[in-house]
């Protein structure tokens, strides 16, 4: 992305170019930033060797770009003065004719990180990631030519390093390249505080509208805009943390949350600038025009719950544009958005246009029809419900809990007793109603997943069936045209313990990375969404990991397929503790307390069974069933810097 300085009234900068003093304070240092990243002011602050230069002919952004021609030892490179230490990720956009063509860095002189280009004419997004720097280093990048084709530059970016460095091992090597591959490119979307960038940049207008200092953020949406958007954010948020991005996970659900007005509605905008006030014009028209879709403020209640869940912030209980968020949700814009449907005494949102700028029921953009309501909308509902009775519990708001979970249970029962059931089709599943008309049933894609995703079917036959066509689907003429839907498959399954199907799901997104985009714009692997999900659906999916920081507590379920034989994560994050999860099968786990307080661990297994081993000594096993399916469980205390192991023993 390129971004417009006020140099001169004729130039303008490259993108991420050398902050002005007022983009940051006396007492702080100014961003890490290259001159003339965009190549828009020609060879400025770069040194260029013979068979290289300017170009205009293939560029990922803005008029310009740099080039290499095909030869040997041709070079593009500048050298900047490290203002702050720090942990710091460089990325290039990067096409290229042949293979072999390469990116470096150097830091004071010595070789720090190197990466070979491979063949891509569409460009691609390369990055040397975790480069530790101190103040006053000289840290040179360079671009060096292929000796068998043509290398075309754009766009040099910096990203601070994630603060937090989860570690994979495991017997599936495939598991561990995937994982090593989806944390390193899900750390260089992040925004580096304070940088001045683009405000309202996007595929039509590179350099926006106006520049402003960017916020604690990460792109969440398509990586040629100035912002962040609401499905993508929420579907981030989650690998996000495992990354330790929790500040800027509560500084984009804030502004999300502020933009949810009693004027508007009580419904949040759907993209927002990386200034994280500013919202993005290519969505926001005016206060009565600018695009919504039903399931983003529910799903937006139930990840603020989440990060509550997985940090123990108590801003998410106190901060009032983050406290009543939930809350307001579920009560004023539920009320706020009646349809033609009427539902009795069960209240539930309706949208019924068919202009996003309008609102629309579903987050299918290509199958609205017209609905008022939908199955990704009336999950999402029923997950917002849960979030807002926890917030309220955390709270101490005993009533105001048990009302929330009240309603989030009706609405539960109305789904799978009416609302899903079509009478003329008994053996169907309903996933919409059109706003003048019936029930739809079929394949509908998000409308059709959401509903077993958000938990909101009842378990049993008729949802095992539900998942096997919604995998039939999705697996042949049904299947979605973006990667970034498809990124939702792993966690359906996994959430109602179709483990296999979910693995085959995270291999089947990972094989497609360095596939053209259905833009046409990016590969796979450059929507930032594919790099997050991977992460979490490791972690939160294989592993079963579900935080409870608030009360120093962790709860995890083996859920590997019979392929994976044993998976280990180190640092996983719970509040401001770390732990190491390692499952052997089904059968055994093992939880090192890397944190410096006593962690509460419930160890979960899947199957009835009579006895658990804690540490070499056998006890008697817990057993519950969770959704349908009965666990074996023990609760134990780790200490700081111990180890234990549970597994199954009878």
């Amino acid at each position: 992305m390129k971004i417009q300085l006020i140099v001169n009234l004729a130039l303008l900068a490259g993108a991420l170019a050398v902050p002005s003093p007022a983009s940051a304070s006396a007492s702080e240092p100014p961003p890490l930033a290259f001159v003339n990243p965009g190549f828009e002011q020609d060879m400025t602050g770069w040194t260029f060797t013979g068979g290289t230069g300017n170009g205009t002919n293939l560029k990922h952004s803005g008029a310009k770009n740099a080039y290499l021609d095909e030869g040997t030892g041709f070079r593009i490179s500048q050298t900047v003065t490290v203002p702050a230490d720090g942990m710091f990720d460089l990325s290039a956009w990067i096409a290229t004719g042949a293979p072999e063509g390469t990116f470096s860095a150097t830091v004071n002189g010595v070789p720090a990180a190197s990466v070979t280009f491979a063949t891509q004419q569409i460009f691609a997004r390369y990055t040397l990631s975790r480069l530790s720097l101190r103040a006053g280093d000289r840290v040179e990048i360079a671009f060096g030519s292929s000796p068998n084709g043509w290398v075309n530059i754009d766009d040099i970016t910096v990203a601070p390093s994630a603060p937090n460095d989860p570690r994979i091992d495991s017997s599936d090597a495939r598991l561990t390249e995937m994982f090593n591959w989806a944390k390193a490119k899900a750390n260089s979307w992040v925004q580096q505080p304070g940088q001045i960038g683009a405000i309202n940049a996007d595929e039509n207008n590179s350099f926006g509208t106006s520049a402003a200092p960017y916020a604690n953020t990460y792109w969440a949406g398509y990586p040629y805009r100035s912002g962040f958007y609401s499905r993508d954010f929420v579907h981030q948020l989650a690998g996000a943390h495992l990354l330790g991005l929790d500040a800027a996970n509560k500084t984009m659900l804030k502004a999300f949350a502020a933009s949810a007005t009693a004027a508007n509605k009580y419904d949040p905008v759907w993209s927002i600038n990386f200034d994280a006030k500013t919202y993005l014009s290519a969505d926001y028209r005016d206060p009565g025009s600018y695009v919504r879709e039903l399931p983003a403020p529910f799903e937006l209640a139930q990840k603020l719950y989440e990060a509550y869940r997985q940090t123990g912030d108590t801003d998410y209980l106190t901060d009032p544009t983050l406290s009543d968020y939930a809350g307001n949700t579920v009560t004023e814009f539920v009320e706020q958005h009646p349809g033609p449907r009427g539902h009795g005494d069960v209240k539930i949102a309706q949208a019924t246009s068919s202009d996003i700028f309008a609102g629309t029921a579903s987050y299918n953009e290509g199958g609205w029809d017209h609905f008022a309501e939908a199955g990704d909308s009336i999950g999402s509902q029923y997950q917002a419900y849960l979030a807002a009775a926890g917030l309220a519990s955390a709270k101490g708001d005993t009533a105001g809990a048990q009302i929330f979970t009240d309603a989030a249970q009706a609405l539960k029962n109305y789904y799978n007793t009416t609302w899903s059931i079509d009478p003329a089709k008994p053996g169907e599943v309903v996933r919409a109603y059109q706003t003048y008309g019936g029930p739809i049933t079929g394949w509908g894609k998000e409308n059709s997943w959401f509903m077993p995703l958000k938990g909101i079917m009842e378990p049993g036959q008729r949802r095992d069936s539900y998942l096997s066509f919604i995998d039939s689907q999705a697996s042949g003429s049904g299947a979605p045209a973006n990667v970034e839907a498809e990124t939702y498959l792993p966690e359906t399954f996994f959430a109602n313990s179709a483990d296999a199907t979910a693995w085959k799901w995270m291999q089947n997104v990972y094989n497609k990375i360095g596939d053209v985009h259905s833009t046409g714009k990016l590969v796979n692997g450059d929507y930032p969404e594919v790099a997050f999900t991977l992460v979490s659906q490791t972690v939160n999916g294989l592993l079963g990991v579900r935080p409870d920081a608030p009360n120093s507590a962790v709860t995890t379920t083996s859920h590997l397929p019979a392929d994976i034989g044993w998976l280990e994560v180190a640092s996983i994050p719970l509040g401001k503790s770390t732990f190491t999860l390692r499952h052997d099968a089904l059968t055994k786990s093992a939880l090192t307390n890397t944190g410096a307080t006593p962690l509460s661990w419930t160890a979960q297994f899947p199957g009835a069974h009579s006895a658990l081993t804690v540490n070499g000594a056998t006890q008697k096993a817990e057993t519950e069933v969770v959704d349908g399916s009965t666990v074996s469980y023990a609760t134990v205390t780790v200490a700081p810097d111990a180890t234990t192991t549970v597994e199954v023993s009878a």
